[in-house]
């Protein structure tokens, strides 16, 4: 799609409008009404017919903006992700040192619990001691902390369904989940199954040993473009990440909200995002 950022051309000068779907009607999570704002980007000669179109399908202007100033507000919220353009990739390899073990180690517990401070008293020592000796892959090692009481106790019994399956796509998948059937497929297996099935879900997908396999740390990948990557990746990626020195408790206490906007999932599944 071609972007104008100038008053020429065909159709004038280009606008985003921001605008509100109520919820009610389109089965969204409706704890929080900003989750089902959206935009459009329009030529000035369409502003009209475009606004009109919007009210009639029962929805809200927010806002108007010329291009260049949404641009501007936007980069003003966009979190510090300069750590997440090229990964550290911790990988397990024969023969490591103690130092090399450590360093991988953390890796892990950052990546699976959100970049939280880890007390000594938090540490798996047990599964800490099996992966030294080998006796565990990483993958193994992963789904032991994803299983812990320590995960449970910071992003399962203190948050809802949906931000618990949105923060369980970040941490073990490395990404944000591509649409709503996703978030629907894993409620449902959670609902039926019961926690550990869900957790197993993403560890023995073929996602995951594709990219991650038995020896390496997942990390974080929705910021490497991918062929068929759809634009609304990045952006849902962008939210659920939060900057480098932020961590997922303390998005937590901003009211277990998700960050994934339902709107944009439901979009996705069709497509369109």
């Amino acid at each position: 799609m071609q972007v104008m950022t100038n008053n020429g051309g065909k159709g004038g000068q280009l606008l985003k409008i921001v605008a509100t779907q109520l919820p009610a009607s389109n089965g969204l999570d409706t704890e929080n009404l900003s989750q089902s704002n959206y935009s459009v980007l329009v030529p000035l000669d369409r502003l009209l017919a475009e606004m009109t179109k919007i009210k009639r399908k029962g929805g809200r202007i927010v806002n108007i903006l010329p291009i260049e100033e949404a641009i501007a507000e936007e980069s003003r919220y966009t979190p510090n992700i300069s750590s997440k353009f090229e990964p550290t990739i911790a990988q397990w390899r024969p023969n490591a040192s103690e130092d090399e073990i450590q360093v991988l180690i953390w890796a892990a517990y950052k990546q699976v619990f959100g970049n939280i401070h880890i007390l000594e008293s938090d540490r798996q020592t047990s599964s800490e001691s099996l992966l030294r000796r080998g006796a565990i892959s990483v993958r193994e090692f992963i789904r032991a902390l994803a299983n812990s009481e320590l995960y449970k106790e910071r992003f399962f019994t203190c948050t809802n369904n949906n931000r618990f399956i949105e923060l369980n796509f970040k941490h073990l998948l490395g990404r944000s989940p591509y649409n709503q059937s996703e978030i629907i497929e894993h409620l449902d297996r959670y609902q039926t199954e019961g926690y550990t099935a869900e957790i197993d879900s993403y560890l023995d997908s073929d996602e995951y040993e594709r990219f991650f396999g038995s020896d390496i740390v997942p990390y974080l990948r929705s910021f490497q473009y991918r062929v068929g990557q759809l634009g609304g990746d990045y952006t849902r990626m962008l939210r659920l990440y939060g900057g480098d020195a932020s961590s997922d408790t303390n998005l937590n206490q901003r009211g277990q909200l998700r960050l994934a906007s339902p709107r944009e999932l439901l979009r996705a599944g069709r497509g369109i995002v």
